[in-house]
């Protein structure tokens, strides 16, 4: 990176520190909430302005890695195959692609940026939670007690197997740090590149949900639901419905929970497995999820998609969004294969691979729904795919 380019970064990063700080409110939803330096619409402000101050500095950093230098990789890429005589779109296998980009300075830099830029966001969060455990647990405890809506933990859940890894290289995953919750939230604004720090990505999720026909929602869940952003915003949506989020992570469940409580939205939280969610058969109007399966094996995918189908009722909706269930295909051009494969490898992407291979219609079709290609656009693409539960 060169001078003009690291200043332009760390003056972004200034910008948007004192951007925030001009857009402050205060807010105290529940007893005991820890908001030293207030709130910005519905984002609790990080609770130190030097912390503030890094993130922001990783965010640019995040930004110029995924857009300008990834874009100079796909071109230098697509260079070196030509040189060798070949396509780079004719989709070639990852052990050819590996061999021709290896040893390519500017490539092999990018995903070493990327991967540092990634670790540093996550170890910088963790570090300063770890550093008050008294102060930001208390608060947690606080929370648990607090309302509106419910939280259920279970702390003897047989945590599977294929959730114990550290996804997206995180410490502790999901599932292994009491602080887990704080530091995915904030972690995945950095993800975002500053696009999603008042949920909008959520919130024009929760707008794309569609109802059943017939118009009926009593009863929404929303599977592997992490901090619950999407959660609350489909509460906010549909304010008369009874609304659940569950995720496998007890330190995501609390987290999202006093963040319900924080903004005041009456939304319930519970500790479940979205392959076995304990609700009763024919229970719920519509089951949503935002970027799951492409984190679960393929057999317990079509698990979800089975319980998906039995806690529905007849009419109800099943609306899963993921980066394959809006038309979009798995590319096969070489540089794109290779992003894909080193974050698979170097970003803990495990199950990357059996996700790209899934079939996600005919896994619908096999559990008993009636499926729609050209449901409502949600992420991805111009439509997402949508199952019925026939009557």
């Amino acid at each position: 990176m060169d001078r003009r380019t690291a200043v332009g970064v760390s003056a972004a990063a200034l910008a948007g520190s004192v951007k925030s700080a001009a857009a402050t409110t205060t807010s105290h939803s529940f007893p005991g909430d820890v908001e030293p330096r207030g709130t910005v619409g519905r984002l609790e402000r990080l609770p130190s302005l030097d912390l503030e101050s890094r993130q922001d500095f990783l965010t640019s950093f995040r930004k110029l890695t995924d857009r300008a230098l990834n874009a100079a990789c796909a071109t230098r890429t697509n260079e070196l195959f030509k040189a060798k005589g070949i396509d780079p779109n004719s989709d070639p296998d990852i052990k050819t692609i590996i061999d021709i980009v290896k040893d390519d300075p500017l490539i092999q830099t990018s995903v070493r940026t990327w991967v540092s830029c990634q670790q540093m966001t996550w170890q910088d969060l963790f570090d300063y939670y770890r550093s008050k455990p008294d102060v930001f647990l208390a608060e947690l405890e606080r929370a648990d007690r607090a309302g509106p809506g419910t939280m259920e933990l279970n702390p003897g859940l047989n945590i599977p197997d294929y959730a114990k890894h550290e996804i997206h290289i995180q410490p502790g995953g999901y599932v292994g740090d009491e602080f887990t919750g704080h530091v995915y939230h904030y972690g995945t604004n950095n993800f975002y590149k500053g696009g999603n720090d008042q949920d909008e990505v959520q919130i024009k999720l929760a707008a794309s949900v569609p109802p059943p026909r017939d118009g009926k929602v009593m009863r929404i869940l929303e599977m592997g639901c992490s901090t619950g952003q999407m959660t609350v915003a489909l509460k906010q949506r549909f304010p008369n419905a009874e609304v659940w989020g569950i995720d496998v992570g007890g330190p995501l469940i609390r987290y999202a929970h006093m963040r319900g409580a924080d903004l005041g939205v009456d939304v319930n939280f519970a500790q479940r497995l979205a392959e076995d969610t304990k609700f009763p058969a024919g229970h719920f109007d519509i089951v949503t999820n935002y970027i799951l399966f492409h984190e679960v094996p393929a057999t317990v995918a079509n698990q979800i998609v089975r319980e998906a189908h039995r806690i529905l009722r007849p009419g109800g909706v099943f609306f899963p969004i993921d980066f394959y269930t809006g038309g979009n295909k798995v590319s096969k051009n070489a540089y794109a294969k290779f992003r894909h494969y080193w974050d698979h490898r170097w970003n803990n992407e495990v199950w990357w691979n059996e996700y790209e291979n899934l079939d996600m219609p005919a896994t619908m079709r096999q559990a008993g729904f009636d499926v729609d290609m050209n449901g409502p656009a949600a992420w991805l693409g111009t439509t997402n795919i949508l199952g019925t539960k026939l009557a």
